[in-house]
């Protein structure tokens, strides 16, 4: 019998399609309060409810369409770990309306707002909101573990009686299993807090008190300015606290600030230190949003002014040498991935936990040993003029609900380009253990 002979199929080439592009379409933040004041009574749920309401109910976003959610928290309270999935389920979104919450220090929401870009251009989801929350006046009390020891196998079983729990409670020690812990913004691995850290940074790179507070004052005179010129007017959404009051405005901000009365501040982490509470972020209670979909869906809804990610970068650092150095590494790798140079950046936005650590990180930048060794290059990545960042204030005036301070950035940040009609801006945030990230926000 004769063998058939195959006949070669042609071999066909795949059409080429564009890939699709996230962008963003709006986002808003509730005022950021001191911790303490007038959000106290508001969780972090409740102020994430106000953000995620805002940024739909701002860009006239059907509810309906929501697809995803992925939202920040670092101050997590222990009955509700997803508080994403509480956060959409209390703002009466869709129940089928997919919710994370992922938690990446102060790199929270800006985190959040890459991987729903990141979603949307998979093909995943057509509308993701992204955003974080804390509420620093929340934070949970922390008890002895001896206590939950003691008293667990007690609590823990139905048969208990009152004898068994007058039996459990005697072997309570009070100085020892009663006493909570104090919260700090502590290294678990260093002992050291976070500002005890950015001292060690400033000693460091020689970053003088001088040198701080001028930061600290530029931050709060742009702030204020931005605020009576109406700036910030479509991205802070009110929010109605417990007992009939309306919370309008931030309250960190100080427009009467001198550098004589930042300069008479006592140090606030070491004995003749030269950081105080002027020249730090101070704990804050709020949130941001922001509203993510595919290019095309926004289009299609008639969204214009749109901004998108070119790149992202997030980093890690030993949190034993110099904490908060991340950002150094992190926006020249955004930068890099976005196949741009310093030079190509239109607009930079650094997240202020101290004036220390922004000023050390500039400084690294434009270090030429430390752009060969820890990133790689010929020489420095670039120089950057601590006056020609945060054209609106950063954190030191503005306040730092945790997980919120990166959807406040990438909300400001493209509105800033809409408004100014500039291409790129260039965003970097520190965070504890360690961590960073740098992003490129494009206008499209």
């Amino acid at each position: 019998m004769a063998t058939a002979k195959k006949s070669k199929a042609k071999k066909s080439t795949p059409k080429k399609t564009a890939p699709r592009r996230a962008v963003i379409v709006g986002g808003v933040r509730t005022p950021f309060i001191r911790s303490f004041g007038s959000l106290t009574r508001l969780d972090t749920i409740a102020l994430g409810v106000a953000a995620v309401k805002g940024a739909l109910e701002a860009r006239d976003v059907r509810w309906s369409d929501v697809q995803s959610m992925v939202w920040g928290g670092v101050v997590l309270p222990s009955q509700s770990v997803n508080i994403g999935r509480e956060i959409a389920l209390d703002a009466g979104l869709p129940p089928n309306v997919e919710c994370t919450t992922m938690t990446r220090a102060c790199t929270s929401s800006l985190f959040t707002a890459a991987m729903a870009a990141a979603a949307v251009e998979r093909g995943e989801a057509d509308v993701v909101i992204a955003g974080g929350s804390d509420s620093c006046s929340n934070a949970e009390l922390k008890m002895p573990q001896s206590l939950m020891h003691k008293m667990a196998p007690t609590i823990m079983n139905r048969k208990s009686g009152p004898v068994d729990y007058v039996k459990a409670a005697s072997k309570l020690r009070p100085g020892k299993d009663l006493v909570p812990q104090q919260p700090a913004v502590k290294e678990r691995t260093t002992g050291e807090l976070m500002g005890e850290s950015a001292e060690a940074m400033a000693e460091r790179n020689g970053i003088t008190r001088e040198a701080q507070d001028a930061l600290a004052f530029q931050s709060h005179e742009r702030a204020a300015a931005a605020v009576a010129s109406g700036r910030f007017a479509d991205e802070i959404v009110p929010v109605d606290a417990p007992g009939g009051k309306r919370v309008l405005a931030d309250n960190i901000i100080r427009g009467d600030v001198t550098l004589e009365k930042l300069a008479k501040l006592r140090s606030a982490f070491k004995k003749d230190g030269t950081l105080t509470a002027g020249n730090s972020s101070a704990l804050t209670d709020g949130a941001a949003a922001v509203v993510i979909m595919s290019e095309e869906k926004a289009r299609a809804l008639g969204y214009t002014d749109l901004v998108a990610f070119k790149s992202w970068s997030f980093d890690a650092v030993d949190p034993a040498d110099q904490l908060l150095m991340g950002p150094a590494i992190s926006m020249p790798h955004a930068t890099q991935r976005a196949g741009m140079k310093l030079t190509d950046v239109d607009i930079v936005d650094i997240h202020e936990a101290f004036a220390a650590q922004v000023l050390a990180v500039i400084k690294m930048m434009g270090n030429e040993e430390f752009g060969r060794q820890r990133l790689g290059l010929k020489g420095a990545f670039g120089d950057i003029d601590p006056t020609n960042i945060n054209l609106h204030g950063g954190s030191i005036a503005l306040g730092h609900p945790f997980a919120a301070t990166g959807a406040r950035m990438v909300t400001t940040m493209a509105n800033e380009l809409i408004a100014t009609g500039k291409g790129t801006a260039l965003l970097g945030i520190c965070g504890a253990g360690g961590v960073s990230a740098g992003a490129v926000l494009e206008q499209i």
